[in-house]
């Protein structure tokens, strides 16, 4: 199990501002802004999003390169992922597959995919075995 994933963006509060709209439907929130300085010498600042209590998913400035990373993001429902992915492309984001069933994979599997502005491959995932 993961407890947290760090990727690098070119512009800090453009992600910022695409991150929490595309993210508030999941109930994934901007929570926490951490000062490298606080960590051991060259740590990175971060800007930290996470939900119930936990920060799991983190941004720093830096080098891009969108195909380094992949993140799939649980929703609760179809609802959710339909939600995110209207929320995603509203915040800028570019389609990479619309909301439905992903049978290549098993047919409960539900799920849209789009870029964020960096170029990162981003899933809104609902598996009905899952929840």
């Amino acid at each position: 199990m993961l407890d947290h994933v760090f990727i690098c963006v070119g512009d800090i509060a453009r992600s910022i501002a695409f991150y929490e709209k595309a993210l508030a439907p999941l109930g994934i929130a901007h929570a926490l802004d951490y000062d490298g300085r606080q960590g051991p010498a060259g740590h990175p600042d971060l800007k930290g999003f996470g939900a119930n209590g936990r920060v799991f998913f983190w941004l720093r400035e830096g080098t891009v390169d969108g195909r380094a990373a992949h993140v799939g993001f649980v929703a609760d429902s179809l609802r959710m992922v339909d939600a995110a992915f209207a929320a995603a492309m509203a915040a800028g984001a570019t389609e990479i597959h619309p909301p439905g069933p992903q049978l290549h994979y098993d047919p409960r599997y539900y799920a849209a995919q789009v870029r964020d502005p960096d170029g990162y491959s981003l899933e809104f995932v609902y598996k009905e075995w899952q929840h």
